[in-house]
């Protein structure tokens, strides 16, 4: 009966038995053989051995693989990425809150302006014209406030004067100034001096204060022009710049805007957009924050321009800071260095700030510096092909590099990653062969 027994590389141990059996059953052989043959056969024999033993008893051996860069010297940029929209500080809304029928239409998008400049018509309804006529009221009141302010300013200021010359007149007499033009201290603190400089300096005080009587008469008349305005039958820009948005159609209806304790609100008809180059209003992280400062240069990119990436600097930080959800966060805003008319208020932006650069430095790859109990080091390879851990000091750092302070020379080659591979000798395959192919044997008995 015969008996086949497959082996693979796993199971060598049963193959080394078979082979020392088959050694002795070899050596029975050699005993009714030649001197020669029997020569033959043992080196044969042994070499068999010998071939399979080293096949089945090296051990499958592990042998790491280095991925490494060269220290190399260049420029190297620290940033900060952050996102925001567009703000609306290089424009502005047209409003009204007049109500009615809009019976001319001066302007169309894209047109340029002055402030004052015309933009619409409004034939308006009753509530409009009774909201115009009560601003217009306002306005006439004002007005005269101005005017009655003005009034007792003037007078103020001659009734000043007049008293300010009764008081020279006093100072320079000889009763109260020396000869030799000096004040005469003496009689000048007596009660009637006092009196007569007294009566001055109020009426000086007066006048000042209807100063400012008038500036608040003024800014009161302003406002109620405005509010005017904005319930009058004309709709005006309040700024120069470019009409974008307006939705207006003749014969088109306005309906009046109330708020809550009924009185009139405005609405927006269009938007003026002036020629200033747009801002990004941005939040940084708690962290980042102290590494940005005033001037720092930024790329700004937004997802509906794609193709585009604009410059700018940072031109204000909110250190005061908002806290949402446990989350502190400050606002900065990035000035574009340009205009662009295909930026709107509010789009998404993506800001990238240069926080500082660092030219002809020595510099490696991220990912090749480690840490450990707060020190730096890096692993060497050295051209014996061993690996050696170095101690470095690290400066700035960007995306991928970092910058090396000291520790390394130009040219060391540091590793940047690694990999275990498993090989394995490949002659068993052919020691197995010998008895019987593939990758095991057969043996019957």
């Amino acid at each position: 009966m015969t008996k086949e027994i497959w082996i693979g590389n796993d199971k060598g141990f049963i193959f080394m038995d078979i082979i020392r059996k088959k050694v002795n059953s070899g050596f029975q052989f050699l005993k009714n053989r030649s001197l020669f043959v029997k020569l033959f056969l043992i080196l044969l024999l042994a070499g068999v051995g010998y071939f399979s033993y080293q096949t089945f008893t090296k051990a499958k051996t592990t042998k790491p693989t280095y991925q490494t860069e060269s220290v190399s010297r260049g420029t190297i940029t620290s940033s900060v990425t952050t996102t925001g929209t567009v703000a609306t500080s290089n424009s502005t809304t047209v409003t009204t809150a007049a109500s009615g029928v809009i019976s001319k239409i001066y302007v169309k998008d894209g047109d340029t302006v002055k402030a004052g400049d015309k933009v619409a018509e409004i034939d308006l309804d009753l509530l409009g014209k009774q909201r115009s006529s009560q601003s217009f009221a306002s306005y006439q009141s004002a007005k005269n406030s101005l005017q009655s302010a003005k009034d007792k300013y003037f007078s103020l200021q001659s009734s000043m004067m007049t008293k300010w010359k009764t008081y020279m007149e006093v100072a320079q007499n000889s009763t109260y100034q020396n000869p030799d033009k000096s004040p005469n201290t003496d009689m000048r603190n007596l009660p009637q001096f006092y009196a007569t400089s007294d009566d001055w300096l109020a009426t000086e005080a007066d006048y000042k204060l209807q100063e400012s009587v008038v500036a608040v008469a003024n800014t009161n008349l302003s406002n109620a022009w405005l509010s005017y305005q904005q319930t009058s039958s004309t709709v005006y820009a309040p700024i120069s710049g470019t009409i974008t948005g307006l939705s207006l159609q003749v014969g088109s209806f306005i309906t009046a805007q109330s708020n809550s304790s009924g009185g009139s609100t405005s609405q927006r008809i269009a938007n003026v957009v002036t020629s200033a180059p747009p801002t990004i209003t941005v939040n940084l992280t708690e962290i980042d924050t102290p590494k940005v400062k005033i001037d720092n240069k930024a790329t700004v990119t937004f997802d509906a321009l794609p193709n585009k990436t604009f410059t700018g600097s940072v031109v204000s930080i909110d250190t005061v800071g908002a806290v949402s959800s446990g989350v502190t966060s400050y606002p900065a805003t990035i000035k574009l260095d340009v205009p662009d008319p295909s930026i709107f208020s509010n789009m998404g932006a993506q800001a990238t700030i240069i926080t500082e650069t660092q030219s002809d430095v020595l510099m490696v790859p991220l990912t090749s510096v480690k840490s450990t109990d707060g020190s730096s080091y890096v692993e060497i390879l050295t051209k014996s092909g061993t690996v050696e851990q170095n101690a470095v000091e690290t400066g700035i750092s960007s995306d991928t590099m970092t910058e090396i302070i000291f520790g390394l020379s130009e040219g060391d080659t540091v590793v940047t990653g690694s990999n275990a591979t498993s090989t394995t000798n490949k002659s068993s395959t052919q020691s197995q062969s010998i008895f019987g192919g593939g990758g095991g044997f057969r043996m019957g008995h």
